[in-house]
């Protein structure tokens, strides 16, 4: 009886420690992928098959650790260390889908269109849906699918930032990890969204109007 309370106390902490060291190896292969890749507004997506490992490595290297402490709960609840990879699996499969319409609507565009995106998605962030999903992603999910619908509900704003400025820019997929994953463990404040959601706005602004101030958005040649 002990052992197996022992072994079921160990579960979130090894869960937690496996789910990070998988994310830690995704930055890894992302960084390897995305070599040479980022042109800005001016990224061409490739094909679909490199399109889609790259994507999917980006997804778990930018959500996991913000989804961590759910996959934890889940070994916990079921008290098992094996439910957490599906969990975890079908968790990543809801992004692997998002990924699809992400080629399918990612092409080279110009700053106008960049600008654009980057005000919707600053204007997003003070939406009653965004708060909505914001909240679900703090509850219980029950499932790796539920979460996986609530953190693109929340994050959908996010990620079409990054496509609009740069889907292969490691400084921008850094700026919504670390964005995505403070949401995700962080309950809502208005101090600290609504500053955040007008920087946003703000940032999309500048790139419009004043777009050789944004480093990395267009290639040299443009």
């Amino acid at each position: 009886m002990a052992n197996v309370e022992s072994r079921r106390a160990a579960t979130p902490a090894t869960v937690l420690a496996a789910t990070l060291g998988l994310a830690a190896t995704c930055w890894v292969i992302a960084v390897w992928l995305m070599d040479g890749m980022d042109m800005g507004v001016a990224t061409r997506p490739g094909s679909f098959g490199f399109f889609a490992l790259a994507w999917v490595t980006m997804m778990a290297a930018m959500m996991l650790p913000g989804a961590a402490p759910a996959v934890a709960r889940q070994a916990q609840v079921r008290g098992r260390v094996r439910a957490a990879p599906l969990f975890a699996g079908s968790y990543l499969a809801v992004w692997a889908l998002a990924g699809v319409v992400a080629y399918a609507l990612e092409r080279p565009h110009g700053s106008l269109a960049a600008g654009a995106v980057v005000i919707a998605a600053g204007a997003y962030e003070l939406t009653p849906v965004k708060r909505y999903f914001r909240r679900r992603c703090h509850e219980d999910a029950g499932s790796g699918l539920k979460f996986g619908l609530c953190c693109v509900g929340s994050c959908i704003g996010l990620m079409a930032m990054l496509l609009a400025v740069g889907v292969m820019s490691l400084f921008w997929m850094a700026a919504v990890a670390v964005l995505a994953c403070a949401q995700k463990l962080l309950p809502a404040k208005a101090t600290i969204d609504v500053p955040l959601a007008l920087a946003i706005v703000w940032l999309g602004l500048l790139i419009i109007f004043a777009p050789s101030q944004i480093p990395g958005l267009t290639p040299p040649m443009m």
